[in-house]
């Protein structure tokens, strides 16, 4: 199945978190600078309060974002929505998201267990199916992702799901996968073991897969896997990102 997500133009470029590098994350302010300047993709991450209201935010805690001691868990909506930052509300919810950017596709790390039901609502009911991936590196988060969300929402694979993909790209065999998977989405390394090879890029696309790769700031780098055949980079430095793919023709912004 090809999913409607990947339709961008050429390699997709995602601004991480909205494009961290800029001091803030995951905010309003940060998604409306990386669409004003031309990016179609952003990468984002969701938890659960305590009423289930799923929200943008990377950390379970509030300290390192917020300056408060306080974990998204323990928080209603409506304690939540009076944290700022700089007079600005510090973390958005998932739907007023949706619904504020609804021509911007959205990767969604889904962070925590509690937030998998209320993630997949959202979605639905922003009618945001088509231009939503799914990401966890749990397998068995995914796995309940893709069973209230079906094969309509697109999904990545867990760390579990690339373990088997590099075997079975080692061992040259056609791996089965659910038919919601749409990309593998990794770091260049994990430890000592490199993970973005030509090989593996090559198994992947062979599957009908993209390879997204994450977290990419360096502008050789950025080169080097285009150059290898990657299908999107995620980076923090968007303006760095933007220059990269203007400079190779595959900027559309």
């Amino acid at each position: 199945m090809r999913h409607p997500f990947l339709d961008g133009p050429g390699p997709l470029a995602f601004a991480h978190r909205g494009g961290a590098a800029a001091g803030d994350e995951n905010t309003a302010e940060a998604f409306e600078r990386a669409v004003a300047i031309g990016y179609r993709y952003v990468e984002t991450d969701v938890h659960a309060t305590a009423d289930g209201i799923p929200v943008v935010i990377h950390d379970a805690e509030l300290d390192r974002v917020a300056g408060r001691a306080a974990r998204v868990a323990d928080l209603t909506w409506a304690d939540l929505a009076t944290v700022r930052v700089g007079g600005a509300a510090a973390v958005p919810r998932l739907d007023d998201v949706l619904h504020a950017w609804p021509r911007i596709r959205f990767n969604i790390d889904v962070k925590s267990d509690p937030v998998v039901e209320p993630a997949v609502a959202a979605v639905r009911a922003a009618g945001a199916e088509d231009r939503v991936l799914l990401a966890s590196f749990s397998d068995a988060r995914l796995a309940r992702v893709r069973a209230l969300g079906g094969p309509k929402i697109a999904t990545s694979l867990g760390m579990r799901g690339v373990a088997r993909l590099r075997i079975a790209a080692t061992a040259g065999v056609r791996l089965r996968l659910p038919e919601s998977v749409a990309a593998a989405q990794i770091p260049v390394r994990h430890g000592r073991i490199t993970l973005v090879t030509p090989r593996f890029v090559g198994y992947l696309h062979r599957l009908g897969l993209h390879l997204h790769v994450w977290t990419i700031d360096d502008p050789e780098e950025m080169v080097r896997l285009l150059d290898m055949g990657v299908d999107g980079i995620m980076t923090d430095r968007i303006e760095v990102l933007r220059d990269v793919y203007a400079a190779r023709g595959f900027w559309s912004g």
